[in-house]
């Protein structure tokens, strides 16, 4: 009787320790004597022991930050650039197999690769084309980790950061640029507002008494402040005007 119940409680520690959990964001990498033999699934899963291991892999995606990277561009002005990695595992028998520490691995990878796309491009591309520089690093690095069982979903350039020098070079260049932009607006304004005066003195020529209208508007608009004191002088083309009236009526 005593046997049977050490053998239930040995059989009993058996299963309970050859009893694994896998969880939903998880895949188990078994491995029977030594060899892949398969991949666990969610769930609780049953090893044989001493014959059978296994290894958890997180599915989930993953941030890696890829710390500040020094290069130089291919117009020779240093800088430094930092980025952040999005990917997840997509193959867990290869990341388990095919690389020792996929993270770390990954990391070095897209520093080194990073370093080298930075230094193919101009400082200008580099600042306007952030977007398209990262893609291009996503593109080698997906590429390389294939093999690896990883997949890169996204790659974002966080900062680039230029030498104080280069940084007051540039704020230069852009406030000149303003200042021209500035100038040519203006210079569009008085274009436009000489044409409009051209046009309507055109106007007013065109019409008979519309200038002398007009001038007299300006007096009572001037004269409409007691503080302001008016002195007119009654152009040529009024009185030749009156005296055209002064001959109909003869």
């Amino acid at each position: 009787m005593g046997i049977a119940i050490y053998l239930i409680i040995i059989i009993g520690v058996l299963i309970l320790s050859s009893l694994k959990q896998i969880n939903q964001y998880e895949r188990g990498v078994r491995f029977t004597m030594g060899k892949f033999s398969g991949i666990m699934e969610p769930g609780w899963r049953i090893l044989i022991p001493v014959f059978q291991t296994f290894k958890k892999v997180d599915i989930r995606v993953k941030a890696v930050d890829v710390p500040d990277q020094k290069a130089i561009t291919r117009d020779n002005v240093s800088v430094t650039v930092n980025a952040v990695i999005y990917y997840k595992v997509a193959f867990a028998e290869k990341a388990v197999i095919e690389v020792e520490n996929f993270f770390y691995a990954i990391s070095q990878y897209a520093q080194t690769t990073m370093r080298n796309i930075v230094g193919s491009v101009t400082l200008d591309e580099l600042l306007s084309k952030r977007d398209e520089i990262a893609d291009r690093i996503k593109e080698i690095v997906d590429k390389e980790t294939d093999e690896w069982g990883i997949k890169v979903n996204n790659v974002e350039l966080k900062d680039v950061s230029l030498p104080e020098s280069m940084e007051r070079t540039i704020a230069k260049q852009a406030e000149a640029e303003r200042e021209k932009r500035a100038v040519i607006i203006n210079s569009e304004g008085e274009l436009a507002a000489a044409a409009n005066i051209a046009a309507a003195a055109k106007m007013l020529a065109a019409s008979d008494g519309a200038l002398h209208l007009r001038t007299l508007q300006a007096i009572n608009d001037i004269s409409s402040d007691q503080s302001n004191t008016v002195v007119f002088m009654t152009p040529m083309e009024v009185l030749k005007a009156f005296e055209g009236f002064g001959k109909k009526k003869e």
